[in-house]
């Protein structure tokens, strides 16, 4: 948690202080980059990466791509998620014999901050049981940091798409 807030921290402090005008010899606020085409595909390879490597529970891939730190906002639940409650949700969702058989993101927007990159994404993906598939859809926003090389997946926050008529 102290990594992810000490990112969010670094990110306020190179805006000008609310109430006070920027000096002329102040260096300009940091804009999204553009990533190189190459770079942007290893970045969406490692997202696509974390959900596939989840729906397989393959723990070694899982372990690689979420950082102790990690904090995650998962739909449906009402505490913030970390790095053991990923393994073991990956686990129980093994152990549940559904699989995952289809796995889109229709819209991606990308923002890159140096080695940081927020990934906003529509996602949609279709789950398999006793022949029974089942649709998924929302809202995703992905926090990923390059780190020794790799993209690593320190948060995320996950909104489901509201099902017509729920809650009426």
């Amino acid at each position: 948690m102290h990594t992810s807030l000490a990112l969010f921290a670094t990110l306020l402090l190179m805006q000008p202080a609310i109430g006070q005008p920027r000096e002329a010899s102040e260096e300009p606020m940091q804009m999204p980059q553009t990533q190189p085409p190459a770079a942007r595909k290893a970045l969406l390879e490692a997202r696509e990466s974390v959900w596939r490597s989840f729906f397989s529970n393959d723990r070694a891939a899982l372990e690689k791509l979420i950082p102790e730190e990690a904090i995650v906002m998962d739909s449906g639940s009402p505490e913030l998620g970390n790095r053991r409650s990923v393994l073991e949700g990956a686990a129980q969702f093994a152990k549940s014999g559904r699989k995952l058989v289809r796995l889109e993101f229709p819209h991606t927007e990308i923002q890159s901050y140096g080695s940081v990159a927020i990934i906003y994404s529509t996602y949609l993906y279709e789950l398999e049981e006793h022949g029974k598939r089942t649709p998924f859809s929302g809202r995703i926003t992905e926090v990923f940091v390059f780190r020794k090389a790799q993209w690593v997946n320190p948060g995320w926050h996950m909104e489901p798409a509201r099902v017509s008529g729920a809650g009426q």
